[in-house]
């Protein structure tokens, strides 16, 4: 079973489971040039996130000068009730951005409804189940088991475990404020797959970072244009929580990669 979001988030979690710019950048580029005369044997052996693949010193260095400086990518999110877009931190959340990233791509979401909505406080989204509106087991579902994805900010490789899920990504401090996309999960460690949330309220008491609360979702995005297009997905008629009407995610498509 699962746990509370406080409670009532979690009960239908997945039970399986501001780019810095240019001075900063080149501050942070002579940082490692020093650090490496320095420490050359520790950096030349790769670095490793968990869950992923090693990855040569030299290529990460590259992928990451590529990468300062540019700006997050943009998911363009097409639903029955109107179309939403929402900045996706690659940057600050390179593991979480980069599953989102490639399950969008895949089409993952296409077609999948919102099977969890409650007025100020949030809209739930992206278990497969959910292609079925009424489905039971909506709320249940994430990717499949061993698939792999590309960190997209470093080029490593990051495996989805037994249950399709995740490492967490408890790096960044940022606030499941109004507009925010969080991850979903069971209460339990290492659970995010695919299914995440968009929070319509400060729901702090979600943070990761907030000692005292058991809940931990780390944020990933934030919707940057028709918000008001989320906030009337949370008002609509539901029976336990689940729009009348189902509200379809009919495609996702990134920008800005």
């Amino acid at each position: 079973g699962s746990s509370h979001l406080g409670s009532r988030l979690r009960q239908a979690s997945p039970r399986r489971c501001q780019s810095p710019g240019r001075s900063f950048a080149l501050a942070v580029l002579i940082g490692i040039m020093v650090f490496t005369s320095l420490a050359p044997r520790l950096l030349t052996q790769g670095v490793r996130l968990a869950n992923t693949q090693p990855l040569p010193f030299r290529e990460a260095l590259r992928s990451f000068a590529a990468a300062a400086g540019k700006p997050n990518p943009v998911a363009v999110c097409k639903t029955s009730m109107g179309t939403f877009k929402a900045e996706i931190y690659l940057d600050k959340m390179p593991i979480t951005a980069s599953n989102f990233i490639d399950l969008a791509q895949q089409g993952y979401y296409n077609g999948v409804h919102f099977h969890r909505v409650i007025p100020n406080f949030m809209a739930q989204f992206g278990c497969p189940h959910g292609r079925d509106p009424k489905s039971r087991h909506a709320g249940t579902g994430g990717p499949p088991a061993g698939t792999t994805f590309t960190n997209l900010a470093d080029g490593s490789t990051v495996r989805r475990n037994s249950g399709g899920c995740i490492p967490d990504e408890l790096t960044e401090k940022i606030s499941n404020e109004p507009g925010t996309l969080s991850m979903a999960n069971t209460g339990r460690p290492h659970t995010g797959g695919s299914q995440f949330f968009i929070n319509v309220k400060h729901n702090s008491f979600l943070d990761w970072f907030d000692e005292s609360t058991p809940s931990k979702h780390p944020v990933f995005g934030k919707v940057t244009d028709n918000y008001d297009t989320v906030v009337e997905i949370t008002r609509v008629r539901t029976a336990q929580d689940n729009p009348v009407q189902p509200i379809a995610m009919e495609s996702i498509t990134i920008e800005g990669l």
